[in-house]
Protein backbone atom coordinates (compact mmCIF):
# COMPACT_ATOMS: atom_id res chain seq x y z
CA UNK A 1 0.00 0.00 0.00
CA UNK A 2 1.33 3.36 -1.07
CA UNK A 3 0.97 6.90 0.87
CA UNK A 4 -1.21 9.23 0.14
CA UNK A 5 0.64 11.90 -2.02
CA UNK A 6 -2.83 13.69 -3.48
CA UNK A 7 -6.37 13.64 -2.97
CA UNK A 8 -7.19 11.15 -5.79
CA UNK A 9 -4.31 8.48 -5.49
CA UNK A 10 -4.90 5.31 -5.02
CA UNK A 11 -3.32 3.97 -2.43
CA UNK A 12 -4.26 0.72 -2.49
CA UNK A 13 -1.21 -1.90 -4.59
CA UNK A 14 -4.28 -4.86 -4.98
CA UNK A 15 -7.55 -6.38 -4.26
CA UNK A 16 -8.47 -9.74 -2.63
CA UNK A 17 -11.58 -11.07 -4.29
CA UNK A 18 -13.21 -13.42 -2.14
CA UNK A 19 -14.45 -15.52 -4.95
CA UNK A 20 -17.49 -17.89 -4.74
CA UNK A 21 -16.71 -20.25 -1.77
CA UNK A 22 -14.50 -20.06 1.08
CA UNK A 23 -13.80 -24.09 2.52
CA UNK A 24 -11.23 -25.75 0.42
CA UNK A 25 -13.09 -28.55 -0.07
CA UNK A 26 -16.27 -26.72 -2.05
CA UNK A 27 -13.29 -25.03 -3.67
CA UNK A 28 -11.84 -27.75 -5.48
CA UNK A 29 -15.16 -28.54 -6.66
CA UNK A 30 -16.11 -25.22 -8.10
CA UNK A 31 -13.03 -25.61 -9.93
CA UNK A 32 -13.83 -28.58 -11.66
CA UNK A 33 -17.42 -27.25 -12.46
CA UNK A 34 -15.81 -23.98 -14.07
CA UNK A 35 -13.30 -25.55 -15.84
CA UNK A 36 -15.32 -27.90 -17.23
CA UNK A 37 -17.79 -25.07 -18.10
CA UNK A 38 -15.43 -23.24 -19.82
CA UNK A 39 -14.12 -26.04 -21.50
CA UNK A 40 -17.48 -26.99 -22.74
CA UNK A 41 -18.25 -23.27 -23.91
CA UNK A 42 -14.97 -22.60 -25.72
CA UNK A 43 -15.29 -25.86 -27.69
CA UNK A 44 -18.84 -25.24 -28.57
CA UNK A 45 -18.48 -21.65 -29.66
CA UNK A 46 -15.77 -22.04 -31.14
CA UNK A 47 -17.49 -25.46 -33.11
CA UNK A 48 -20.13 -23.03 -34.19
CA UNK A 49 -17.69 -20.57 -35.66
CA UNK A 50 -15.83 -23.06 -37.51
CA UNK A 51 -18.90 -24.15 -38.93
CA UNK A 52 -20.06 -21.04 -40.10
CA UNK A 53 -16.59 -20.44 -41.51
CA UNK A 54 -16.41 -23.90 -43.14
CA UNK A 55 -20.04 -23.78 -44.58
CA UNK A 56 -21.09 -21.38 -47.62
CA UNK A 57 -24.79 -22.30 -47.21
CA UNK A 58 -24.23 -20.35 -43.84
CA UNK A 59 -22.74 -17.52 -44.89
CA UNK A 60 -25.75 -15.36 -44.30
CA UNK A 61 -25.85 -11.78 -42.61
CA UNK A 62 -27.80 -13.95 -39.62
CA UNK A 63 -24.92 -16.31 -39.13
CA UNK A 64 -21.91 -13.50 -39.70
CA UNK A 65 -23.61 -11.94 -36.87
CA UNK A 66 -24.05 -15.40 -35.08
CA UNK A 67 -20.00 -16.05 -35.09
CA UNK A 68 -19.50 -12.46 -34.07
CA UNK A 69 -21.43 -13.43 -30.76
CA UNK A 70 -20.12 -16.77 -30.82
CA UNK A 71 -16.55 -15.02 -30.60
CA UNK A 72 -17.91 -12.18 -28.17
CA UNK A 73 -18.70 -15.28 -25.52
CA UNK A 74 -15.53 -16.96 -26.16
CA UNK A 75 -13.95 -13.95 -25.17
CA UNK A 76 -16.44 -12.93 -21.95
CA UNK A 77 -16.03 -16.14 -20.02
CA UNK A 78 -12.38 -16.06 -21.01
CA UNK A 79 -12.18 -12.40 -19.35
CA UNK A 80 -13.20 -13.88 -15.52
CA UNK A 81 -12.95 -17.59 -15.24
CA UNK A 82 -9.49 -18.74 -16.21
CA UNK A 83 -8.15 -15.80 -13.59
CA UNK A 84 -10.60 -17.37 -11.51
CA UNK A 85 -9.29 -20.99 -11.91
CA UNK A 86 -5.86 -19.74 -11.59
CA UNK A 87 -6.25 -18.08 -8.08
CA UNK A 88 -8.31 -21.19 -6.65
CA UNK A 89 -5.31 -23.44 -7.61
CA UNK A 90 -2.81 -21.52 -6.42
CA UNK A 91 -4.59 -20.65 -3.36
CA UNK A 92 -3.62 -16.59 -3.66
CA UNK A 93 -6.70 -14.27 -4.18
CA UNK A 94 -5.16 -11.06 -5.04
CA UNK A 95 -5.02 -9.12 -7.98
CA UNK A 96 -3.52 -6.03 -8.86
CA UNK A 97 -5.13 -2.62 -8.93
CA UNK A 98 -4.16 -2.42 -12.61
CA UNK A 99 -4.71 -6.30 -13.70
CA UNK A 100 -8.22 -5.53 -11.72
CA UNK A 101 -8.84 -2.18 -13.82
CA UNK A 102 -7.86 -4.39 -17.28
CA UNK A 103 -10.41 -6.92 -16.08
CA UNK A 104 -13.13 -5.08 -15.70
CA UNK A 105 -12.41 -2.85 -19.31
CA UNK A 106 -12.48 -5.91 -21.26
CA UNK A 107 -15.44 -7.10 -19.20
CA UNK A 108 -17.69 -3.97 -20.12
CA UNK A 109 -16.21 -3.97 -23.89
CA UNK A 110 -17.06 -7.47 -24.41
CA UNK A 111 -20.67 -6.73 -22.47
CA UNK A 112 -21.30 -3.85 -24.63
CA UNK A 113 -20.48 -5.22 -27.62
CA UNK A 114 -22.93 -8.07 -26.67
CA UNK A 115 -25.52 -5.18 -26.45
CA UNK A 116 -24.96 -3.46 -30.00
CA UNK A 117 -24.90 -7.49 -31.71
CA UNK A 118 -27.99 -8.55 -30.57
CA UNK A 119 -29.39 -5.21 -31.62
CA UNK A 120 -28.00 -6.22 -35.15
CA UNK A 121 -29.19 -9.21 -35.60
CA UNK A 122 -33.12 -8.46 -34.45
CA UNK A 123 -32.91 -5.38 -36.83
CA UNK A 124 -31.12 -8.21 -39.54
CA UNK A 125 -34.61 -10.45 -38.82
CA UNK A 126 -36.97 -7.20 -38.93
CA UNK A 127 -35.08 -6.34 -42.66
CA UNK A 128 -35.20 -10.44 -43.76
CA UNK A 129 -39.00 -11.05 -42.41
CA UNK A 130 -40.75 -7.19 -43.43
CA UNK A 131 -38.62 -5.90 -45.69
CA UNK A 132 -37.56 -9.16 -48.44
CA UNK A 133 -37.21 -7.52 -51.32
CA UNK A 134 -34.69 -4.87 -50.68
CA UNK A 135 -32.78 -7.36 -47.81
CA UNK A 136 -29.70 -8.09 -49.68
CA UNK A 137 -29.02 -4.46 -50.19
CA UNK A 138 -29.84 -3.19 -47.00
CA UNK A 139 -28.03 -5.96 -45.41
CA UNK A 140 -25.10 -5.95 -47.75
CA UNK A 141 -21.42 -7.40 -46.57
CA UNK A 142 -20.62 -3.62 -46.06
CA UNK A 143 -23.48 -2.94 -44.26
CA UNK A 144 -22.77 -5.67 -41.65
CA UNK A 145 -19.23 -4.37 -41.11
CA UNK A 146 -19.82 -1.23 -40.38
CA UNK A 147 -22.46 -2.14 -37.94
CA UNK A 148 -19.81 -4.58 -36.52
CA UNK A 149 -17.31 -1.22 -36.72
CA UNK A 150 -19.81 0.83 -34.89
CA UNK A 151 -20.79 -1.17 -32.00
CA UNK A 152 -16.95 -1.95 -31.36
CA UNK A 153 -16.18 1.56 -31.14
CA UNK A 154 -19.11 2.46 -28.97
CA UNK A 155 -18.83 -0.36 -26.99
CA UNK A 156 -14.99 0.77 -26.66
CA UNK A 157 -15.80 4.26 -25.75
CA UNK A 158 -18.17 2.93 -23.18
CA UNK A 159 -15.42 0.73 -21.36
CA UNK A 160 -12.40 2.97 -21.62
CA UNK A 161 -14.87 5.95 -19.69
CA UNK A 162 -15.89 4.00 -17.14
CA UNK A 163 -12.86 2.64 -16.78
CA UNK A 164 -11.34 6.22 -16.55
CA UNK A 165 -13.29 7.41 -14.53
CA UNK A 166 -12.96 4.97 -11.93
CA UNK A 167 -9.51 5.45 -11.99
CA UNK A 168 -9.61 8.73 -10.46
CA UNK A 169 -11.37 7.21 -7.11
CA UNK A 170 -9.45 7.08 -3.97
CA UNK A 171 -9.02 3.42 -2.38
CA UNK A 172 -7.22 3.84 1.02
CA UNK A 173 -9.21 1.21 3.03
CA UNK A 174 -10.64 -2.20 2.78
CA UNK A 175 -9.48 -4.33 -0.04
CA UNK A 176 -11.85 -7.07 -0.25
CA UNK A 177 -13.71 -7.42 -2.98
CA UNK A 178 -16.46 -9.62 -2.69
CA UNK A 179 -17.23 -11.21 -5.62
CA UNK A 180 -14.76 -13.69 -8.01
CA UNK A 181 -14.05 -11.24 -10.23
CA UNK A 182 -13.64 -6.73 -10.76
CA UNK A 183 -16.68 -4.99 -11.39
CA UNK A 184 -17.89 -1.36 -10.58
CA UNK A 185 -20.42 -1.97 -8.09
CA UNK A 186 -18.23 -3.86 -6.22
CA UNK A 187 -15.48 -1.94 -6.33
CA UNK A 188 -17.68 1.45 -5.71
CA UNK A 189 -18.17 -0.26 -2.44
CA UNK A 190 -14.46 0.00 -1.47
CA UNK A 191 -13.87 3.52 -2.30
CA UNK A 192 -12.55 6.16 0.25
CA UNK A 193 -13.85 8.84 -2.00
CA UNK A 194 -17.70 9.78 -3.34
CA UNK A 195 -18.90 7.37 -6.00
CA UNK A 196 -21.75 9.81 -6.93
CA UNK A 197 -20.53 10.55 -10.08
CA UNK A 198 -19.07 7.52 -11.50
CA UNK A 199 -22.36 5.79 -10.27
CA UNK A 200 -24.34 8.86 -12.15
CA UNK A 201 -22.26 7.83 -14.88
CA UNK A 202 -23.07 4.44 -14.96
CA UNK A 203 -27.21 4.68 -14.88
CA UNK A 204 -26.44 7.71 -17.71
CA UNK A 205 -24.20 5.32 -20.11
CA UNK A 206 -26.10 2.45 -19.09
CA UNK A 207 -29.34 3.38 -20.54
CA UNK A 208 -27.76 4.48 -23.92
CA UNK A 209 -26.05 1.28 -23.98
CA UNK A 210 -29.05 -1.13 -22.90
CA UNK A 211 -31.93 0.89 -23.04
CA UNK A 212 -31.99 2.41 -26.87
CA UNK A 213 -30.97 -1.79 -28.00
CA UNK A 214 -33.81 -2.62 -25.82
CA UNK A 215 -36.16 -0.22 -27.24
CA UNK A 216 -34.79 -0.57 -31.00
CA UNK A 217 -35.37 -5.15 -30.59
CA UNK A 218 -39.12 -4.20 -29.25
CA UNK A 219 -39.76 -2.03 -32.16
CA UNK A 220 -38.34 -4.58 -34.72
CA UNK A 221 -40.23 -7.42 -33.45
CA UNK A 222 -43.42 -5.70 -33.17
CA UNK A 223 -42.82 -5.64 -36.44
CA UNK A 224 -42.15 -8.85 -37.25
CA UNK A 225 -44.82 -9.94 -35.33
CA UNK A 226 -47.13 -8.54 -37.19
CA UNK A 227 -45.56 -9.68 -40.91
CA UNK A 228 -45.37 -12.89 -39.11
CA UNK A 229 -49.20 -13.20 -38.61
CA UNK A 230 -49.95 -12.43 -42.03
CA UNK A 231 -48.16 -15.19 -43.58
CA UNK A 232 -51.09 -17.62 -44.21
CA UNK A 233 -48.25 -20.95 -44.63
CA UNK A 234 -48.16 -22.56 -40.82
CA UNK A 235 -45.09 -23.85 -41.95
CA UNK A 236 -43.26 -20.48 -42.74
CA UNK A 237 -45.16 -18.85 -39.48
CA UNK A 238 -43.15 -21.58 -37.78
CA UNK A 239 -39.77 -20.84 -39.24
CA UNK A 240 -39.77 -17.59 -38.63
CA UNK A 241 -40.73 -17.58 -34.51
CA UNK A 242 -38.61 -20.33 -34.48
CA UNK A 243 -35.64 -18.11 -35.60
CA UNK A 244 -36.72 -14.97 -33.42
CA UNK A 245 -37.52 -17.35 -30.73
CA UNK A 246 -33.82 -18.34 -30.39
CA UNK A 247 -32.81 -14.66 -30.86
CA UNK A 248 -35.60 -13.02 -27.76
CA UNK A 249 -34.50 -16.08 -25.55
CA UNK A 250 -30.90 -15.02 -25.91
CA UNK A 251 -31.92 -11.19 -25.44
CA UNK A 252 -34.37 -12.06 -22.05
CA UNK A 253 -31.23 -13.74 -20.29
CA UNK A 254 -28.78 -11.23 -21.06
CA UNK A 255 -30.56 -8.45 -20.31
CA UNK A 256 -32.64 -9.31 -17.22
CA UNK A 257 -29.31 -10.50 -15.69
CA UNK A 258 -27.43 -7.24 -16.44
CA UNK A 259 -30.10 -4.84 -15.65
CA UNK A 260 -30.08 -7.10 -12.01
CA UNK A 261 -26.65 -6.49 -11.70
CA UNK A 262 -26.11 -2.66 -12.30
CA UNK A 263 -29.81 -1.52 -11.66
CA UNK A 264 -28.93 -1.97 -7.40
CA UNK A 265 -26.32 0.07 -6.45
CA UNK A 266 -25.04 0.43 -2.67
CA UNK A 267 -26.39 -2.97 -1.38
CA UNK A 268 -24.02 -4.42 0.55
CA UNK A 269 -26.85 -7.58 1.22
CA UNK A 270 -27.07 -7.90 -2.71
CA UNK A 271 -23.13 -9.20 -3.30
CA UNK A 272 -23.86 -12.81 -2.98
CA UNK A 273 -26.68 -12.27 -5.17
CA UNK A 274 -24.76 -10.65 -7.05
CA UNK A 275 -22.26 -13.16 -7.24
CA UNK A 276 -24.92 -15.74 -9.18
CA UNK A 277 -25.70 -13.12 -11.62
CA UNK A 278 -22.36 -12.86 -12.08
CA UNK A 279 -22.17 -16.82 -12.93
CA UNK A 280 -24.95 -16.33 -15.19
CA UNK A 281 -23.54 -13.45 -17.13
CA UNK A 282 -20.04 -14.75 -17.66
CA UNK A 283 -20.74 -18.31 -17.75
CA UNK A 284 -24.21 -19.73 -17.58
CA UNK A 285 -25.39 -17.44 -20.61
CA UNK A 286 -21.94 -18.02 -22.99
CA UNK A 287 -22.58 -21.34 -22.40
CA UNK A 288 -26.28 -21.62 -23.01
CA UNK A 289 -25.86 -19.48 -26.48
CA UNK A 290 -24.89 -22.14 -28.92
CA UNK A 291 -27.65 -24.30 -27.61
CA UNK A 292 -30.60 -21.93 -27.47
CA UNK A 293 -29.56 -20.00 -30.66
CA UNK A 294 -27.40 -22.23 -32.96
CA UNK A 295 -27.76 -26.03 -31.88
CA UNK A 296 -32.13 -26.35 -32.33
CA UNK A 297 -31.18 -25.17 -36.34
CA UNK A 298 -31.01 -27.79 -38.61
CA UNK A 299 -28.77 -25.96 -41.17
CA UNK A 300 -26.07 -25.55 -38.08
CA UNK A 301 -26.31 -28.87 -37.04
CA UNK A 302 -25.22 -30.26 -40.46
CA UNK A 303 -22.53 -28.04 -40.58
CA UNK A 304 -21.33 -28.97 -37.61
CA UNK A 305 -21.67 -32.74 -38.39
CA UNK A 306 -19.55 -31.87 -41.35
CA UNK A 307 -17.19 -30.28 -39.27
CA UNK A 308 -16.81 -31.92 -36.31
CA UNK A 309 -17.52 -36.00 -37.31
CA UNK A 310 -17.31 -36.57 -41.01
CA UNK A 311 -13.56 -36.93 -42.48
CA UNK A 312 -12.31 -36.57 -46.23
CA UNK A 313 -12.04 -40.19 -47.66
CA UNK A 314 -8.62 -40.94 -49.19
CA UNK A 315 -8.68 -42.11 -52.89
Amino acid sequence: MESDTGTNRTTLNDFILLGLVESEELQSVVFVIFLFAYLVTVGGNLSILAAIMAEPKLHTPMYFFLGNLSALDVGCITVTVPPMLDRLLSHKRTISYNACLSQLFFFHLLAGMDCFLLTAMAYDRFLAICRPLTYSTRMSQEVQRILVAVSWACAFTNALTHTIALSTLNFCGPNEVNHFYCDLPQLFQLSCSSTQLNELLLFALGFLMAGTPVVLIITSYIHVAAAVLRIRSVEGRKKAFSTCGSHLTVVCLFYGTGIFNYMRLGSEEASDKDKGVGVFNTVINPMLNPVIYSLRNPDVKGALWKVLVRRPILT
